[in-house]
């Protein structure tokens, strides 16, 4: 049990808490707003600084990957600055934080492996580059494909022919193989067409070299030559190719396929398809 005096120390100390629960709430409740208000003002700062690095970076003519990777990095740095500087004012002592983070880096270092990672690759991916932005890349390992359109700090996005986005980690690019499609400018194309064995085989070689030569996307001053490619079960494989410019491939593969098509209806050379002939003996 308490004694008269315990009690009366205690109802004293309660009764002090309660008159200065108002202020302090108030004080807290100020400070907050402050904090918000900060971190407002401090958002609009760090964009303000990363427009300013991204004209600095475009006058000197930097690479896009170089000016999207920068800012990225930019961002993430800022905005952890700003949240240790707002931290401090509710009384967070940021050296201790350092020391702390400090002591528990072997720990850090093993939770963020992967992060740490692909920031390194993203840093071989600026000074080696494999590829840049606007190139269209073939990861040979998972087989992701498409266009890259942003190489950020901690990974790279692709855009899908069929406008999908893909993203992939920095890491996993600088450490397998690939394929840059786009890289020297132009792409050869081989498309298959199947012919029936009763069909003009010369008369077909020869419509669909001229359908090539006259596809204003086919490179003149390159290769360019159908040829039979495989005896199918069903089909005699014509294998047409001409090369042309990167931008122009898919649009100048379905032109051309297609002027296969109606070149060949037009001269009564059959595409067949796959089909079985049943014989029933009586």
């Amino acid at each position: 049990m308490y004694s008269d005096e315990e009690v009366t120390e205690k109802l004293s100390i309660f009764q002090q808490f309660m008159e200065t629960l108002p202020q302090k709430a108030l004080n807290l409740g100020v400070r907050v707003v402050l904090a918000l208000v900060f971190f407002f003002v401090g958002a609009q700062v760090i964009k303000l600084i990363r427009k300013i690095l991204k004209k600095s970076l475009q006058r000197a003519n930097a690479d896009v990957g170089v000016v999207q990777f920068l800012d990225s990095f930019v961002k993430f740095a800022l905005y952890i600055v700003l949240i240790f500087m707002i931290g401090s004012s509710f009384g967070l002592d940021a050296t201790s934080v350092v020391a702390v983070l400090g002591s528990a880096g072997v720990a850090i270092g093993l939770a963020l492996q992967g992060s740490l990672s692909n920031l390194a690759g993203g840093v071989l991916i600026l000074l080696l580059k494999p590829f840049k932005v606007g190139d269209y890349i073939i990861e040979d390992t998972n087989k992701n494909e498409g266009t890259v359109t942003e190489i950020q700090i901690f990974y790279t996005k692709l855009t899908t022919p069929d406008e999908r986005t893909v993203v992939l980690p920095n890491g996993t690019l600088a450490n397998s193989s690939l394929t840059n499609v786009t890289d020297i400018g132009i792409r050869r194309l081989d498309m298959t067409v199947g012919i029936s064995y009763k069909a003009d085989l010369l008369l077909a070689k020869e419509t669909a070299k001229n359908l090539l030569k006259a596809d204003p996307a086919s490179l003149k001053n390159k290769e360019m030559d159908v040829f039979v490619s495989e005896l199918g079960d069903s089909a005699v494989l014509l294998n047409l190719r001409c090369y042309v410019k990167t931008e122009d491939y898919w649009p100048a593969r379905g032109r051309i396929l297609e002027a296969v098509k109606l070149t060949y209806d037009e001269k009564g050379i059959e595409i067949p398809y796959p089909q079985m002939d049943v014989h029933v003996k009586e």
